[in-house]
C-alpha cells in the first residue's frame, strides 16, 4: 500500500470517528437538513444521490421528513462517491 492511500484511509476513519463520536455525545445532531447537505457536498450531487436511491429521508416521529437526511449515511455516499477525483476537461 502507497503512503499516500495509507494516508487518505487514516484520514477517512478519523473523520468517520469523529462524527460518530460527536453524534454519540449528543453535540451533533444524527440527522442533517438537505440545506447542510447541498452546503457541505452541493446540491447537485446531493440531489443525485437522492434520486439514485443512496440516501433517503429520515423518520422523525414516525413521518418520514423530506428536509432530514441521515447524516452517517450521507457522509459514507459522500466518501465513496469519486467523482471528485474525476479530471477536468482540459485534462483528459
Amino acid at each position: 500500500m502507497k503512503l499516500k492511500e495509507f494516508s487518505q484511509l487514516l484520514n477517512e476513519a478519523v473523520f468517520e470517528g469523529t462524527q460518530k463520536t460527536l453524534v454519540k455525545c449528543g453535540i451533533l445532531s444524527d440527522n442533517c437538513t438537505k440545506a447542510e447537505a447541498y452546503r457541505f457536498f452541493g446540491r447537485s450531487d446531493v440531489d443525485r444521490w437522492i434520486a439514485e436511491g443512496l440516501i433517503t429521508p429520515a423518520i422523525r416521529n414516525g413521518k418520514v421528513s423530506k428536509k432530514c437526511i441521515d447524516r452517517i449515511k450521507l457522509e459514507q455516499v459522500a466518501a465513496s462517491s469519486n467523482r471528485i477525483t474525476y479530471l477536468p476537461v482540459a485534462e483528459r
